[in-house]
């Protein structure tokens, strides 16, 4: 079998307290340059195209720009623009393009469409020099260096900082700016805090289904669990809000289900501990991703994440056990965590 140490999504997952600091050194100019920008514009709405993890990257960009910004966040429809090609009309948005290695057609379309109404647009690439990079108006370097492992971890926790490092500097807010400046040294402990994990992905090396819960601005790190479960481990996982969980997918839970829940400290936090009660009701085995004591206590299967991180920062840490349980247990079941069936690097769509 294969070390899992000298695999690139190892190496890649812990290399992600460098890749945030020097993000967020590099990158804060050109942010606060879009952040002025913006302004100059009066942009009133953001509309995101990006698929796959950095779709995931968007929805957390839904809630973060509108709870701190005030700016509704749409997620964009690409087939419209490349296959319907019946673009609509985009007036003062932002269109903000999210893509790792930039290449995708459907992406960069979006963005072009835009430019070329007049709208403002930006891109969050890996690759600035890339089509995404070269089509849009401003460019958010993700600083990760390159990724070489086809399951994203680097770069989706840099996508969620270049978002929250434009909020920030719409807000103009030095507590916040504070607050991200230290979220390379959460996410270091964060790793250190679950260096002995292997045991977890054994007790769920047959597990063939399981759900991962979220809401808030963790919404967007049930989404991401779940999709790093599925590429590295072949695992049917769904990912839903608690709250839509209870409008119906609940009776799926029998006894020993597995239930990984994403419930930091925060303003969701007591609706989160109500749904595991419930979901533990019906026998569910809760895999819990917290800060919080009581909620870690309720958990069959405790992840715990570092204190003093504020909850619309926290899916940075979050995400962090979830990359760590799907590269174990891919590991376990004696698949390639560098490469999953079927899957590539790029994936061009239109």
């Amino acid at each position: 079998m294969i070390e899992l140490n000298s695999t690139h999504v190892y190496r890649e997952i812990h290399e992600q307290p460098e890749v945030l600091a020097r993000l967020l050194a590099a990158e804060r100019p050109i942010a606060a340059a879009l952040a002025a920008e913006m302004g100059r514009r009066e942009v009133r709405y953001v509309v995101i195209a990006a698929r796959g993890t950095s779709d995931n990257a968007g929805r957390y960009a839904q809630y973060l720009l509108g709870s701190m910004n005030g700016l509704y966040v749409g997620l964009a429809t690409p087939s419209l623009f490349t296959i319907y090609n019946s673009p609509p009309s985009f007036g003062n948005a932002l269109v903000l393009g999210i893509s790792q290695s930039g290449k995708g057609p459907d992406i960069v379309s979006v963005i072009a469409e835009a430019r070329r109404q007049g709208a403002l647009t930006a891109a969050i690439t890996n690759f600035p020099a890339s089509d995404l990079g070269q089509a849009a108006d401003f460019v958010v370097n993700l600083q990760a260096g390159e990724e070489f492992a086809v399951a994203a971890t680097k770069t989706y926790t840099a996508e969620l900082a270049a978002i929250a490092l434009l909020s920030t500097a719409l807000r103009g807010d030095a507590e916040m700016a504070a607050a991200l400046d230290a979220v390379p040294g959460h996410v270091a402990a964060t790793l250190q805090l679950h260096a002995d994990d292997y045991c977890v992905a054994e007790r769920f090396r047959y597990m063939s289904s399981c759900v991962t819960i979220g809401r808030g601005y963790n919404y967007a790190t049930a989404f991401e669990l779940s999709l790093k479960l599925k590429e590295m481990t072949y695992t049917v996982v769904e990912p839903y809000s608690s709250a839509d969980f209870l409008h119906g997918p609940l009776a799926v839970i029998g006894q020993g289900f597995p239930v990984i829940t994403v419930a930091p400290t925060g303003r969701m936090l007591p609706e989160i501990k109500a749904f595991m009660v419930t979901a533990g009701e019906r026998g569910a085995e809760l895999i819990v991703i917290s800060d919080d004591a009581e909620a870690l206590a309720m958990a069959r299967v405790p992840l715990a994440l570092p204190p003093g991180v504020p909850e619309w920062l926290s899916p940075i840490t979050a995400i962090v056990p979830g990359q760590l349980l799907a590269m174990n247990l891919a590991h376990t079941r004696g698949f390639d965590p560098d490469r999953p069936r079927a899957l590539s690097k790029v994936t061009e769509t239109l």
